[in-house]
């Protein structure tokens, strides 16, 4: 089993930051896992985020936070992080972390991710 925690979510004002942090463990964890950040918008469909792989050699983000927001990963503590810069309204939505094998997955190319977070409110107001 894969556990995902995450934290940091919460209420900022537009042009503000939020860093989200998720602590995965269980037994069936591999810090070789490729691990990223999906969002859910009410009404709309669940989007991918930010993707990094195991090493930190490959990463994605999508077109929607270049510029705004960077993932990171402290595999010694099994954490991925999400900084998130110059937040708008428009990136309100219930964050949730995510791990799989590749980072193609993450970043929703092909397939949907084996492991999941239970999602944390991120509200940007205008």
């Amino acid at each position: 089993q894969v556990q995902l925690v995450e934290s940091g979510g919460g209420l900022v004002q537009a042009g503000g930051s939020l860093r989200l942090s998720c602590a995965a463990s269980g037994r069936t964890f591999s810090t070789y896992y490729a691990m990223g950040w999906f969002r859910q918008a009410p009404g709309k469909e669940r989007e991918s985020v930010a993707a990094m792989s195991w090493s930190g050699d490959t990463t994605y983000y999508a077109d929607s936070v270049k510029g705004r927001f960077t993932i990171s990963r402290d595999n010694a503590k099994n954490t991925v992080y999400l900084q998130m810069n110059s937040l708008k309204p428009e990136d309100t939505a219930v964050y949730y972390c995510a791990a799989d094998r590749t980072t193609t997955v993450l970043a929703g190319i092909v397939g949907r991710p084996g492991y999941w977070g239970q999602g944390t409110q991120v509200t940007v107001s205008s």
